[in-house]
């Protein structure tokens, strides 16, 4: 895909003034040499045309100055002319030549051609030389794209088509335009990271303590029993209250003579 032509500046040709007609400054180069110089100067004429046109003019109006000096001279010595009675002939005023208008340049406008189909801009793109883009940069314009809408325009509306070459910037049917030319149509799907999950610690559960049979009861064992023990037995108060069992009354299961040290039918209550 070719870049956009760069823009090309405009240039508006220098409009000329009616005493800058070549007519009336040939006229006063003649009549008035003084004033006619005066004039080629603010002309457009060329550098050269400017310093021939003073050269002969200057020569002509010395010329004619030391022609006519000599004349003068011989008439002062004639006798002056008896005045004739008949009248003078009206002299008829010679007429001041009549600068022809210079006719003005008309600049075409460049339409609104956004919204539009290319088909209908066509003609005007390829009269002035401009040229047709994609208006995504990674869509390439088919050959045939006079159905492809007109997204952007330059020079814009209402502007001087020979200010510069006139671009359009298109898109296929169907497809929206970008917020500005050369945007991606078809962005890369980004791929996902992989993502480092910590282990869930899990708690290790404590052990819950082991009840110990009691072996079979002696003679005190049954002594115990008989106070309201039971079968669940206790061989120190320590192993009461890893149980959770302290303090053990008389007659709850566990209970035990040799864990009740003062008798009062309390075990393991210190």
């Amino acid at each position: 895909m070719q870049p956009p032509p760069p823009f090309l500046p405009y240039t508006p040709a220098p409009v000329r003034r009616w005493w800058q007609h070549p007519a009336l400054i040939i006229v006063l180069l003649v009549v008035f040499p003084p004033a006619g110089i005066a004039l080629v100067w603010t002309s457009l004429w060329k550098q050269s045309q400017k310093i021939v046109a003073t050269v002969l003019s200057a020569l002509w109006f010395l010329l004619s100055f030391l022609l006519s000096g000599p004349e003068e001279t011989k008439d002062d010595a004639k006798p002056a002319p008896q005045p004739v009675s008949t009248a003078a002939a009206t002299q008829t005023p010679t007429p001041t030549p009549t600068p022809t208008p210079t006719p003005t340049r008309t600049v075409a406008a460049m339409p609104r051609l956004v919204g539009g189909s290319y088909a209908g801009a066509e003609q005007l793109i390829t009269d002035n030389l401009g040229r047709a883009y994609g208006a995504y940069k990674d869509v390439d314009l088919p050959a045939d794209h006079g159905t492809w809408t007109v997204c952007f325009q330059r020079p814009d509306a209402g502007a001087p088509i020979t200010s510069t070459v006139p671009v359009v910037y298109l898109t296929a049917p169907g497809v929206p335009c970008p917020k500005s030319p050369n945007e991606v149509l078809h962005k890369p799907t980004p791929t996902p990271r992989p993502t480092t999950q910590r282990p869930t610690l899990t708690p290790t559960p404590t052990p819950e303590p082991t009840r110990t049979r009691a072996p079979a009861p002696t003679q005190d064992a049954e002594d115990d029993t008989s106070s309201g023990g039971g079968s669940t037995y206790y061989r120190n108060c320590t192993a009461v209250r890893a149980a959770g069992a302290a303090p053990v009354h008389r007659g709850e299961p566990g209970y035990g003579r040799h864990l009740d040290r003062d008798g009062d039918g309390v075990a393991c209550e210190g």
